[in-house]
């Protein structure tokens, strides 16, 4: 299990100590795994993502009946759900009646609830999207004065160390 401390980077410590930059944090990650399975101690490290933004990509325009159906099959999961938990206390085979029963009333009121919901927006939001947190550069830091000996770890494992990194 990760825990993590809230503990905030101090941006003049962590340029000192700053073992490796990179563009993508599966890049930082693998230089991570790398000193982990040379025996590093890798508690001493952080990923710190840097200069971060929201990227939202547009996925498709969003309709009346793609809000319903959506609607539909979120309540449908909710509809589901509740019918099994229902027919754990039925006795014979009613238990069948109540899970299809649960679906069908779930996805009803899911898509006229996705339906009242989209058209209450009066159309100020008529497309769909995700969103994501991008940093433009991941930078593997080191605590406690081990940055040399990870930078040095890495130099050793063939692992390039980034873009601008200390020691490169």
């Amino acid at each position: 299990m990760t825990q993590f401390d809230p503990t905030p980077v101090d941006p003049i410590s962590a340029a000192w100590n700053t073992v490796a930059s990179y563009d993508t944090y599966q890049e930082a990650q693998a230089a991570v795994d790398r000193l982990s399975d040379d025996q590093f101690p890798v508690e001493h490290l952080d990923i710190v993502g840097s200069d971060l933004r929201l990227v939202e990509r547009v996925t498709g325009r969003l309709t009346r009946g793609k809000a319903a159906a959506a609607g539909a099959a979120s309540g449908a999961w909710f509809g589901l759900f509740m019918g099994l938990l229902v027919s754990l206390f039925t006795r014979g085979p009613a238990w069948l009646g109540l899970i299809l029963g649960g679906l069908l009333i779930g996805a009803l009121w899911g898509a006229v609830f996705g339906f009242v919901g989209h058209a209450a927006t009066g159309g100020r939001r008529d497309f769909s999207s995700t969103q994501a947190l991008v940093a433009s550069r991941y930078d593997v830091i080191a605590r406690g004065g081990h940055a040399e000996q990870a930078r040095a770890a890495l130099r050793r494992a063939g692992v390039p160390t980034g873009r601008g990194a200390a020691g490169t």
